[in-house]
């Protein structure tokens, strides 16, 4: 494994006239915890982006997993989003489909066209097995079989992370995941992240507007403005009213979300 996740190097990305990444640069070691901290519109969606390959750079250069990305084929881009687990805002669960299915696409990436629908009708032995093994360790294996329109959003939260687990990712990027339940859960969850990062030793950078969470369970916090980095560090580093005043925009700052 790389030493370094991710690294990016003078990186501005734009929307039109706006610049949602404006001249970032930044690394992330390989094993590392980092939340993105910022209120609306401070471009930590595009950030997570550009770390999934998702998005290329306008200016600047970016490396994934010790690789200039932005020299890559795209075929050399879909072999790294194999490697990088996202958990969207969203979720991007299919709502029709059973948990179990759910969590099969997971490694949809890494089957033929012909393998991955065979897999998703009839689910192997040993697939199923480790999905059960997943959703264990994730606190509800009782819902192997479940329909996931069926469950609620915290368990849904939990398939979300169960499927990126089962593509045994070198990272995972998780943008705003409990931007949508309660604080209870939202604890919960990002405690679960945390701790799968560090028994899995894969990277995790994980978006989020909550100051308490970021404090209390990541050792690097890196702070968004305007897209640009206002701030990183450890939470016993940053004074916080640094912190707070992160979050206090004013009108002419104000920008849709990127």
């Amino acid at each position: 494994m790389p030493d370094s996740a991710f690294t990016l190097d003078g990186v501005t990305c734009r929307y039109g006239d706006l610049k949602a990444i404006n001249e970032v640069s930044l690394n992330i070691d390989s094993g590392h915890q980092v939340a993105f901290i910022g209120p609306s519109g401070s471009g930590k969606t595009t950030l997570l982006k550009l770390l999934n390959t998702m998005r290329v750079p306008d200016e600047g250069r970016v490396s994934v997993l010790g690789t200039d990305v932005t020299t890559c084929s795209a075929r050399e881009m879909r072999e790294f989003r194999r490697r990088i687990a996202t958990i969207p805002q969203h979720l991007g669960l299919v709502d029709n489909l059973t948990v179990a299915q759910n969590i099969v696409l997971g490694r949809g990436g890494y089957r033929g066209t012909f393998r991955s629908v065979r897999d998703l009708i009839f689910p192997s032995k040993s697939d199923l097995s480790e999905i059960h093994a997943i959703l264990d360790r994730v606190g509800i294996e009782e819902k192997l079989f479940s329909r996931t329109s069926d469950l609620s959003g915290g368990q849904k939260q939990r398939v979300a992370i169960a499927r990126a687990l089962f593509q045994k990712p070198e990272a995972l990027l998780a943008d705003e995941p409990v931007s949508s339940v309660d604080p209870a859960r939202a604890h919960d969850t990002i405690k679960l992240l945390t701790e799968l990062s560090t028994e899995n030793h894969f990277t995790l950078c994980v978006s989020l507007h909550h100051i308490e969470l970021a404090k209390e369970f990541f050792p690097r916090l890196v702070g968004l403005r305007s897209g640009k980095v206002v701030l990183d560090g450890s939470a016993e580093e940053l004074d916080e009213s640094t912190l707070t005043s992160l979050f206090l925009l004013n009108e002419a700052e104000m920008m849709t979300d990127a």
